[in-house]
């Protein structure tokens, strides 16, 4: 039996930037996906510390993955993403969760944080609007 969660990861390995970015689907259930990102300098900025590009993609994605779990195949139609701190890593862990589920519009909403020491520190925080694609 598939459940959700190898339903996603499935789909992450055929999305060719999160493969690049190392993007992992931890956790999911119906209206929420945990990523995990592992640090690797290539991902950072000039200080050394994580891109907002990335910080931005995980919560897309984690949105994404969220919205998939209720509405199928789905594509952003708005994303607004808050940085709160630098990302040093050594993981970033992406949580978002459904918080309405219409037919034509998906919200969602999601924190990133940062795996330091074994204490999470948030970095950022996002919402996103999707659109199932049918």
């Amino acid at each position: 039996m598939t459940t959700v969660l190898d339903q996603l990861r499935e789909l992450n390995r055929t999305a060719a930037f999160n493969r690049w970015a190392g993007f992992e689907v931890v956790a999911a259930e119906e209206g929420s996906a945990s990523l995990r990102l592992p640090w690797r300098a290539d991902l950072g900025q000039y200080v050394g510390t994580l891109h907002a590009g990335l910080m931005s993609a995980l919560v897309d994605t984690a949105c994404g993955y969220a919205a998939n779990t209720v509405g199928g195949r789905v594509t952003a139609s708005h994303c607004s993403v808050s940085y709160i701190a630098p990302g040093r890593g050594p993981s970033f862990l992406a949580t978002a969760r459904v918080v309405k589920a219409g037919r034509r519009q998906i919200f969602t909403e999601a924190e990133v944080h940062d795996e330091r020491d074994g204490t999470p520190v948030l970095i950022a925080t996002g919402q996103t609007i999707l659109v199932p694609l049918g």
